[in-house]
């Protein structure tokens, strides 16, 4: 089985820890390929930032299908162009919000995302009502780290993101913990030992669910809004 999992930021150090995470967790037999797109931005940090790495992140998408990898995984916490990349592969594609929240309502009554920015919290808000996880999600909070900062040792940021999900346990009373962004991923297991309540990483979980997925022998359905796009000519860059 292989699985292609996809940084939609360009930011090659991020995809190297998030390629490291999702091999850790793959079984025998899976191959994990981890890819950035050649262009966009370093960094997502919001609409725009999403809306210009999805057109890139969907031509890996479009390569995928042309190599037979038989599912993708999405690491960026905004889900950027999760449904036209269900439109493009014929296997199963995850977000990691999608996941993540899934399996923290798997695992808990109540959980809290925590994420970069302040301005980013309304993305993952909007996710968790479209995914029917907002009964679940007690709150959203942000640490107000950019996003490369988590890859800045001098930045103090896995100090500030644990604070921030221990306000989120006294606060909120959250049984669990949603990583809110990929470039969070190494955090996970020592928060998780520290508070010892489950801290979900999306780009872990979402590995297992596509492994799981294509195991049983499921697809993308290819009926109604998520059949494959219709064949037209494209002007400029595809």
């Amino acid at each position: 089985m292989r699985i292609r999992v996809i940084n939609p930021n360009t930011t090659a150090s991020m995809t190297a820890k998030i390629g490291a995470a999702a091999r850790a967790v793959a079984g025998p037999g899976t191959e994990i390929d981890a890819v950035n797109p050649e262009y966009g931005p370093v960094s997502i940090e919001g609409h725009y930032d999403e809306a210009i790495a999805a057109a890139a992140m969907l031509e890996e998408v479009r390569k995928g299908e042309a190599e037979g990898v038989d599912g993708y995984v999405i690491a960026c916490f905004g889900d950027p162009g999760l449904l036209a990349a269900r439109e493009v592969a014929s296997g199963p594609v995850l977000g990691i919000a999608e996941a993540a929240m899934h399996a923290a309502s798997f695992l808990s009554t109540g959980f809290s995302v925590v994420t970069t920015l302040g301005r980013t919290k309304i993305i993952a808000h909007h996710l968790a009502q479209a995914y029917g996880m907002a009964q679940f999600c007690r709150n959203i909070r942000a640490c107000e780290l950019e996003v490369l900062a988590l890859e800045d040792e001098r930045s103090d940021a896995r100090r500030i993101i644990t604070q921030e999900c221990k306000r989120a346990i006294d606060e909120d009373e959250a049984g669990a913990i949603v990583l809110g962004c990929a470039g969070m991923t190494d955090l996970a297991k020592a928060i998780e030992r520290e508070l010892q309540v489950p801290v979900i990483d999306g780009v872990t979980v979402a590995v297992k669910f596509v492994e799981a997925l294509v195991g049983c022998g499921l697809g993308t359905s290819k009926r109604g809004d998520l059949a494959y796009p219709i064949p037209k000519a494209y002007t400029g860059r595809r």
